[in-house]
């Protein structure tokens, strides 16, 4: 193993995709992720989504990058039992089963942290450990509508719609999760004494919700759906031009709504009372918007682009992912890593951040289930291949 986490070896009994992603961000940088999962079954996310040629779907593949799959069957006393010993020579325990699961197991952190004092141990759940719905089961979905992510969503007049992945909360979590831990590895590496990390799904996503909670404590203001608006600025929106095509426009401030009129053509508009500042635009929001719908309804996509770009408007094409794997700055910049996996070669995002020094690696897609299970437990815990013999008849591995 290479990179900044070289060293670190993590235990992911977690299934699906929130603490299991964080899994996959430190297994980029280095880390020895050991994913623990179910004889027989494996994690449910190999089968969530579209099935590959090799049984797993596009996601595991993806998101189970870099790991190693050993298989354990945790309600058995020996699984269990397994699972102590290599937490106690471990550094990270990965779980987001519904609280008190892993007590029940005997698998709790003071049970683990007994042996390994300086042990950290993510829980995510649904609505977190404490707290009157914390026994509830929940998913991103149910974490969206919660959060009030989900509320936000859509057009003014319209229900509420999923904001483009059913997924985001988890993904969302599973940064949240990995800024986590690397915060409680630091104070153990500091102090010797690990901690638990408790994370709610809904909490990943109500954090990043700008400013709606101090608006409402102190005026009172419910936000609702907007459609592409931005309730603190006009213009700020999606616009469909001449080919139907969309372009995406972040006109946040007064300066930049001047370059915009330039472009349009219309520089005195940056002058006149009724628009010059952005809370006189909040304003006339619907008339605003009008005029600018206008313009980019006057331009094919490639044209109005490159005249914005050369008045230094921010604006963007909205891509599907046919133009995605067109784009040439996705292209220049490696975004997409072409990889080879148990099903053939395919594409797959690239690891995110870029780093200068100690960037990240892909060692593999996501593994069969079990395939490293013989050669972790021999090497982590001594095991012989009489013990794993008698581990597989009573089917604990």
């Amino acid at each position: 193993m290479s990179g900044p986490l070289a060293g670190i070896r993590v235990l992911e009994p977690a299934t699906f995709l929130a603490a299991p992603f964080c899994g996959t961000i430190l297994a980029e940088f280095g880390a020895e992720v050991i994913k623990v999962e179910q004889p027989g079954t494996g994690d449910p996310l190999r089968r969530f989504g579209t099935e590959t040629e090799c049984g797993d779907t596009f996601v595991w593949l993806s998101e189970g990058r870099n790991k190693n799959s050993v298989t354990l069957d945790l309600r058995s006393d020996e699984g269990a039992d397994l699972f102590r010993r290599m937490a106690a020579e471990s550094h990270v325990v990965l779980e987001n089963f519904r609280p008190g699961t892993m007590e029940r197991w005997g698998l709790g952190y003071d049970r683990l942290s007994r042996e390994n004092p300086a042990l950290v141990m993510l829980r995510v759940s649904a609505y977190g450990q404490t707290g009157p719905l914390r026994m509830k089961p929940g998913f991103a979905r149910v974490a969206h509508g919660f959060s009030g992510l989900a509320h936000l969503a859509g057009e003014a007049d319209g229900p509420p719609v999923m904001p483009g992945s059913t997924s985001l909360a988890d993904y969302m979590t599973g940064l949240w999760s990995a800024v986590a831990v690397m915060i409680a590895l630091r104070e153990a590496e500091r102090t010797g004494q690990g901690q638990e990390i408790d994370i709610a799904l809904y909490a990943s996503t109500f954090r990043v919700l700008d400013e709606i909670a101090p608006a409402f404590d102190r005026l009172g203001i419910v936000r609702s759906r907007m459609g592409a608006d931005t309730i603190t600025t006009v213009p700020h929106s999606h616009y469909e031009t001449r080919d139907g095509k969309w372009v995406a426009l972040a006109c946040s401030t007064d300066k930049m709504f001047k370059r915009l009129t330039e472009a349009m053509g219309r520089p005195e508009l940056a002058e006149d009372p009724r628009y010059a500042t952005n809370p006189e635009r909040v304003a006339r929001r619907a008339e605003v918007n009008a005029m600018v719908a206008t313009f980019f309804a006057a331009h094919d996509r490639a044209d109005v682009l490159a005249l914005c770009d050369r008045h230094e408007v921010p604006v963007g094409p909205i891509f599907d992912i046919a133009d995605i794997f067109a784009d040439p700055h996705y292209a220049a910049r490696g975004d997409l890593l072409r990889a080879e996996t148990r099903a053939g070669e395919m594409a797959l995002p690239a690891a995110v951040p870029r780093m200068s020094r100690t960037p990240a690696t892909f060692r593999h897609a996501g593994p069969a289930l079990g395939v490293d299970t013989e050669r972790v437990l021999g090497a982590l815990l001594g095991l012989t291949p009489e013990q794993l013999d008698d581990l597989k008849r009573k089917q604990a591995i």
